[in-house]
C-alpha cells in the first residue's frame, strides 16, 4: 500500500508530464507550421526584391546590363539557396551561377537537399526552377530563371533558431517537471499531515482515550469536515463512556436504598430485634417492590431502544385518550387541588393506544407533581398537515435552562431535592422519548425557572 502523499506526488508528475508534453507537441507542432509559412512567404519576397535588384542593372539609354552588379546578386543569392540564371531580351545568358562556379552551386545544392531530407524527410521536396519577367515601367527586358528547394527550405540559422525554441520548450518541460514533483510533495505532505494526526488520534480513542481531540485546522473544507467529525465522534463517546459509568453508578445507587433497607429490616427480625409481625414484613414487601418496578423500567427501557418494540397500531381519537387518562388523575388533582383542561381539535392518530397512554401518564403525572398550589394544567392538542400532536403545559417550579439538555436522560432528576421516594426511578422521561421515537415522531422541551413547563409531543399521521 502506497502512503497518499507518494499517490499524490505521482498523479502530479504524470498529470504534468501528460499536459507539458501535449503543449509541447501542440506548440511545436503549430510553431513549425508557422514558420514554414513564414519561411515560404519569405522566400517569395526573396524572390521579388532579386527579379527587382535584376531589373534594376539595365540602361535602357545604353541598352547595356550591369554584368558586374548581376554577378554582386548572384553571389549573394547563390549563398543564400537561389541559383539564378539571367537572360537579356532576346535569350542570350547573362550570367549563370552554374556556369560560373558549378562546384560551389552542387555543393549548395547538396547541402541544403541533404538538410532537408533529415528534417522534413516526409516533404521530399527537391530544386526546382521558376522564371519570372524582367521589366522596367512595364516593358520586358529581360527574365531570371530562380532554382531553390520546394516547396520550401531553411537555412542552417533556421534550424539553429527552430533547435533553440526546442530547447526553450524542453528546459521548460523539465523545470515544469521539477516544479510538479516539488509542489505536488509539498501538497502532498499538507494534505497527509492531518490525515496522519487524525488516524494518530483515532488510535488513541479506539484504546479509550476519549479526551483527546485535535486542535489544528486543515487548508480545505473537506479536511476541517474530517477534523470536526472525528472530534464530534470523540466527544460523543465521550459522552456515551460518561453516561455508561453514571447509568452503573445510578442503578447501584438506586439498588442500594432499597436492599439496604430489605436487608437491614431481614437481619433484625433474624436477630430477634423486631417480631416478624405484618407492618414489618409490609415494609420489606414495599422495598422488593420498588427493585421490582426498577427492573422491569430497565427492561421496558431496553426493550424499546433495541428496536424490538412491537408496537400495535391502530386509529383513535387523540383527544378520547387523553381524556380516558385524565380521568385517572381525578382523585389526586382533587387531594392537591389542582385542574386540567383538554383543549383542541378532535383529531384522529394511529399509533400503540397503550404506549401512548403510558407517554400520557408520564408527562400528566409529572405536571401534576410539579404545579403550584391551586395550579391548572393545559393539555392542547393540535394538527399540522404531516403530523398531529399535543402539548402538556403546566406553572409549576420548572426546569433551569443548563439541564434541559439532560432532562431525558436516565436517571436524570431536574429537582435535586426528590427522593426516591417521590421521584420514581428517575427513567419515566428516558422512556417517553423512547415511545415517541418508535412511534417515528419527537417530544419537545420548553421550560423556565418558576414560571412552568411546556413538553410537545409529535407525531407523523401515517
Amino acid at each position: 500500500m502506497k502512503k497518499i502523499s507518494t499517490k499524490l506526488t505521482s498523479a502530479m508528475f504524470v498529470l504534468v508530464l501528460f499536459t507539458v508534453s501535449v503543449i509541447s507537441f501542440s506548440s511545436n507542432h503549430l510553431i513549425n507550421k508557422q514558420f514554414t509559412q513564414y519561411i515560404s512567404r519569405q522566400q517569395q519576397l526573396r524572390e521579388q526584391i532579386i527579379t527587382s535588384s535584376l531589373s534594376q542593372q539595365y540602361a535602357r539609354l545604353t541598352d547595356q546590363w550591369n554584368l558586374d552588379y548581376i554577378h554582386t546578386i548572384g553571389m549573394f543569392s547563390l549563398y543564400e539557396g537561389y541559383i539564378l540564371k539571367v537572360y537579356d531580351n532576346e535569350e542570350n545568358i547573362l550570367w549563370d551561377a552554374q556556369a560560373h562556379d558549378m562546384e560551389l552551386c552542387n555543393r549548395i545544392i547538396a547541402d541544403i537537399s541533404k538538410r532537408m531530407r533529415i528534417k522534413y524527410p516526409q516533404m521530399e521536396g527537391e530544386f526546382t526552377a521558376i522564371s519570372y519577367p524582367l521589366t522596367q515601367s512595364g516593358i520586358v527586358i529581360g527574365s531570371v530563371s530562380i532554382s531553390h528547394f520546394g516547396p520550401f527550405f531553411l537555412s542552417e540559422n533556421d534550424f539553429r533558431f527552430l533547435d533553440s525554441l526546442n530547447k526553450v520548450l524542453l528546459g521548460v518541460g523539465f523545470i515544469s517537471l521539477i516544479m510538479a514533483v516539488f509542489l505536488g510533495n509539498l501538497i502532498a505532505r499538507r494534505i497527509s499531515h492531518p490525515i496522519l494526526k487524525t488516524i494518530d488520534i483515532t488510535k488513541e480513542i479506539a484504546d479509550g482515550n476519549y479526551q483527546v481531540r485535535l486542535k489544528e485546522a486543515a487548508n480545505s473544507k473537506e479536511l476541517n469536515m474530517l477534523i470536526t467529525s472525528v472530534n464530534h465522534l470523540a466527544s460523543s463517546l465521550e459522552t456515551l463512556e460518561k453516561l455508561r459509568k453514571q447509568l452503573t453508578e445510578d442503578v447501584a445507587h438506586e439498588l442500594r436504598t432499597p436492599i439496604t433497607i430489605l436487608q437491614s429490616h431481614i437481619e433484625a427480625i433474624i436477630e430477634g430485634v423486631w417480631e416478624p409481625n405484618t407492618e414489618w414484613m409490609q415494609s420489606c414487601y414495599d422495598e422488593t417492590i420498588r427493585i421490582g418496578k426498577l427492573v422491569d423500567d430497565l427492561e421496558q427501557l431496553a426493550r424499546i431502544e433495541s428496536s424490538n418494540l412491537n408496537l400495535n397500531k391502530k386509529e383513535y381519537l387523540l383527544k378520547d385518550l387523553i381524556q380516558k387518562t385524565v380521568t385517572g388523575f381525578e382523585g389526586e388533582l382533587f387531594n392537591q387541588n389542582r385542574s386540567i383542561n383538554v383543549l383542541g381539535p378532535e383529531v384522529s392518530v394511529r399509533a400503540d393506544y397503550d404506549r401512548l397512554q403510558q407517554v400520557l401518564i408520564n408527562l400528566i403525572s409529572n405536571a401534576v407533581k410539579y404545579s403550584k398550589e391551586k395550579g391548572n394544567i393545559i393539555i392542547e392538542v393540535f394538527e399540522a398537515e404531516n403530523n398531529v400532536g399535543f402539548h402538556v403545559k403546566d406553572d409549576g417550579i420548572g426546569i433551569p435552562e443548563e439541564e434541559l439538555p439532560f432532562i431525558f436522560e436516565r436517571f436524570y432528576r431536574a429537582d435535586k431535592s426528590r427522593n426516591r421516594l417521590t421521584g420514581g426511578t428517575g427513567i419515566g422521561l428516558t422512556i417517553v422519548k423512547s415511545i415517541i421515537e418508535a412511534h417515528g415522531g419527537r417530544i419537545l422541551l420548553k421550560s423556565k425557572l418558576h414560571e412552568g413547563s411546556v413538553f410537545t409531543v409529535i407525531l407523523p399521521k401515517n
